[in-house]
């Protein structure tokens, strides 16, 4: 690179998110001093189908993220703070060791249920799920300290807490994923980036489909705020008000809670940007 750079021309760097295994190089060069672009894969995806490239190999694609970080103007790639590095960390290791106790609670119920189970199985199976329990609250107290170390973070958090059906881990989760809404500008990114905004399909006269979320976002966001939904909408008056007039006429309920997954992320924006606690309306 040192050898072919033009000094005439700021030297970018443009890769695409790729997991976790962009970081250690994007930091890397962010380090250095360096510009760096990080797209994302679906853009460069359809950035080529612009282009009407059918190959799809290392090399092209190489030279399509690099003409398409020439073409267009993209925000410069910035880590993560610290301390949101480790809370997403943690909440991500939260949801996974969720994930698994659920799988083992319904393999244990099928094996309690079986006319052939051994009792070993069983008995393995209660023990794997007594281990990941200690394991969930390990890791809820280590996520207690991390945001300790932030006094103001700390009593944000709090403040967010009155909000009727949203709690601790929610709020770790939504603060980890969005680094504390640091790159967030408005409500409508915020929506786009959890895959809440909603995707129409209309043409002309005739062609009018449904109209649904784009899911095109972060799936870890949507998850948190899926369950809190179901809560608010019961508990908090003026969500619970939006959700019956949404569902009114509908038979799919489902609906009514995705539209308050969105009404609840926008409220923890709101609040989050105002340093304001939540005020029940009756």
């Amino acid at each position: 690179m040192r050898k072919n750079a033009s000094k005439q021309v700021e030297l970018v760097f443009v890769m695409e998110a790729t997991g976790v295994y962009y970081e250690s190089l994007a930091s890397h060069l962010h380090k250095l001093k360096f510009k760096v672009l990080v797209l994302l894969p679906n853009k460069v995806k359809n950035y080529a189908k612009c282009l009407n490239v059918k190959t799809k190999t290392d090399k092209i694609d190489s030279r399509i993220i690099a003409r398409m970080g020439a073409e267009q103007q993209f925000p410069s790639w910035e880590p993560a703070a610290t301390i949101y590095q480790a809370i997403r960390s943690l909440t991500r290791h939260y949801q996974e060791l969720q994930k698994l106790r659920t799988c083992l609670l319904n393999r244990k119920e099928a094996t309690t249920h079986s006319a052939f189970a051994e009792q070993v199985v069983a008995q393995a199976h209660e023990n794997l799920i007594d281990f990941i329990e200690t394991q969930i609250q390990q890791c809820v107290e280590s996520l207690k300290q991390v945001i300790k170390q932030d006094k103001e973070l700390e009593e944000k958090i709090e403040r967010l807490q009155t909000i009727k059906g949203v709690g601790f881990i929610t709020l770790a989760i939504v603060i980890g994923e969005t680094q504390g809404f640091a790159l967030i500008q408005n409500r409508k990114q915020l929506a786009s980036y959890a895959g809440l905004d909603v995707r129409e399909v209309k043409s002309g006269t005739t062609v009018k489909g449904k109209s649904r979320i784009s899911k095109k976002g972060n799936r870890r966001l949507r998850t948190a705020l899926y369950l809190p939904a179901m809560v608010a909408a019961v508990r908090n008056t003026a969500l619970k008000n939006d959700y019956q007039r949404i569902i009114k006429n509908k038979s799919n309920k489902k609906i009514g809670v995705v539209a308050v997954q969105r009404k609840l992320l926008l409220l923890i924006y709101a609040l989050w940007k105002n340093n304001q606690t939540f005020q029940q309306r009756e």
